[in-house]
């Protein structure tokens, strides 16, 4: 059974930072691109970053580009989300989701995580 379970969320002050984890099981996890998308409260699925199943090339939507960092470490089935300089408008539920496509962008998502919440509140 293919599993992706999220880690890390949790509440922040603005400028703080958290990491996020995705533990994966139930699949061959260096085959895959691994992606993060977030739906902030009444707003609908925004694509955060994706990062290629070798884990040397990444993207990055523009309004996270120069504060967040995926990475990803195939032997223990992981990849994370660091989040630096976080603001309000990153507060959001944050999940992790497996995309047979290749592509940069999710376009065949056939898994996801149950999420986990993210808040950047003073």
């Amino acid at each position: 059974e293919v599993q992706l379970v999220e880690s890390g969320g949790g509440l922040v002050q603005p400028g703080g930072s958290l990491r996020l984890s995705c533990a994966a099981s139930g699949f061959t996890f260096s085959g895959y691109w691994i992606y993060w998308v977030r739906q902030a409260p009444g707003k609908g699925l925004e694509w955060v970053s994706t990062i290629n199943s070798g884990g040397g090339t990444t993207y990055y939507a523009d309004s996270v580009k120069g504060r967040f960092t995926i990475s990803r470490d195939n032997a223990k089935n992981t990849v994370y989300l660091q989040m630096n300089s976080l603001k309000p408008e990153d507060t959001a539920v944050y999940y992790c989701v497996r995309d047979s496509s290749g592509s940069w962008y999710p376009i065949l998502v056939d898994y996801w995580g149950k999420g986990t919440l993210v808040t950047i509140s003073s």
